[in-house]
């Protein structure tokens, strides 16, 4: 089984993958978003070519819990790609994981230029492990 992890985006989409056992997330690659058809053709070929099996796609909600516009949109998004791969599609809160890895990042002392072209890669990552570690304790 492995999980590919998504942080949906205005401009980008990040992507991770899971290991083949499920245990870790890599984080992938980032996708300069154009037209959704685009963006699902390239997931569509990531997913093939990993052997991907379910997806994980970050929800943004309210400090409160609720949904906001964002959130909507990639509810949309998810169910759009259900549709479109026939693969199973999870939606998993993502409140501040953009900021966590920005911490991580900075931590690590990686330059801004570098940051930027790494963050959304490094969300998904953390949303796709925060995923897997509360099922493997399900």
């Amino acid at each position: 089984m492995r999980w590919m992890g998504l942080d949906y985006g205005d401009r980008r989409i990040g992507v991770a993958l899971s290991d083949e056992l499920g245990w870790t997330a890599q984080g992938h690659s980032v996708l300069e978003r154009r037209k959704p058809e685009d963006d699902t053709e390239k997931l569509r070929r990531i997913a093939a070519e990993h052997g991907v099996t379910e997806i994980v796609v970050g929800l943004p909600k309210n400090m409160n819990g609720s949904i906001g516009p964002r959130g909507e949109l990639c509810q949309a998004f998810a169910e759009g790609l259900r549709a479109e791969l026939g693969l199973p599609v999870h939606l998993w809160d993502e409140r501040l994981t953009t900021v966590a890895a920005e911490k991580t990042l900075l931590s690590a002392d990686v330059s801004r230029k570098k940051r930027k072209q790494v963050i959304d890669k490094m969300a998904a990552a953390i949303i796709l492990q925060g995923y897997m570690d509360a099922k493997s304790k399900g």
